[in-house]
């Protein structure tokens, strides 16, 4: 056996403790750049109920969505476009530091809390077979004014009818963010209410489920951007309204 002086084993002892320290240091700096749960910022779902009506139809299916984000650790919230008018686009090219150079309604205020939102979901009910006015001439605005804000950013659209309408609507409502890359966020079916009167919506048990599953799957889709680790969302099992 070789005999190993006392110079070769300081040396010997000196690489393995360098080395040690070494795999450390890349541990610490691998940790360091890893989300995780405890350092994750705390993300944020702005939903905009287009309906004059603050506590209608349209407002209970928002509030079942954020009640649901709520769930996933996503904050959450709700804004309404009110009775108030809300100018439309003039094509007037005036717009400078993503705002629009109208600013006397609720529009350069939104794209605002957008910049500090991480997702978008805009409920609507049905006029006509289309959104109301008001949306329309919000999401054009922001789209223009404030798309910088926008692009890239989970969202999901949200329309309630009596009976019919709902689907052109739906469509309506999502066009401006497909071009805005915006991810769509879908669900177990389209993102339909049904319902007149204040309250009414409680009988469409599938569209407040449907709610439901939207928000989980914004939910995970954010967390997955965050981190890439979101679990896949446990389904409910599925409800069929059906009307007649």
């Amino acid at each position: 056996m070789d005999k190993i002086t006392r110079r070769t084993a300081i040396k010997k002892i000196g690489h393995t403790v360098a080395a040690a320290a070494i795999c450390a240091s890349g541990a610490e700096a691998l940790a360091a750049c890893a989300p995780t749960t405890k350092n994750a910022r705390k993300m944020k779902v702005l939903l905009i109920n287009g309906s004059p009506r603050a506590n209608g139809n349209t407002y209970r299916m928002l509030q079942e969505a954020a009640s649901q984000l709520q769930k996933n650790g996503i904050g959450t919230e709700i804004v309404q476009t009110g009775a108030k008018a809300i100018r439309g686009c003039i094509a007037c090219g005036q717009c400078s530091n993503s705002r629009c150079v109208f600013d006397d309604d609720i529009c350069n205020g939104i794209i605002a809390k957008m910049e500090e939102c991480d997702g978008l979901i805009v409920g609507s009910p049905v006029y006509y077979g289309v959104p109301t006015g008001q949306v329309i001439s919000l999401i054009q605005r922001m789209a223009y004014a404030g798309g910088a804000a926008l692009k890239g950013k989970p969202v999901s659209a949200v329309t309630v009818c009596r009976r019919g309408g709902a689907t052109a609507a739906f469509q309506t409502l999502q066009m401006p963010f497909q071009m805005l890359n915006m991810p769509i966020v879908t669900s177990q079916y389209w993102n339909i209410g049904y319902g007149l009167t204040p309250g009414q919506i409680e009988q469409d048990a599938e569209g407040l489920q449907t709610m439901r599953t939207m928000a989980d799957n914004m939910a995970y889709m954010l967390h997955q951007f965050q981190t890439g680790t979101a679990k896949t969302p446990e389904r409910e099992r599925g409800i069929a309204t059906n009307f007649i």
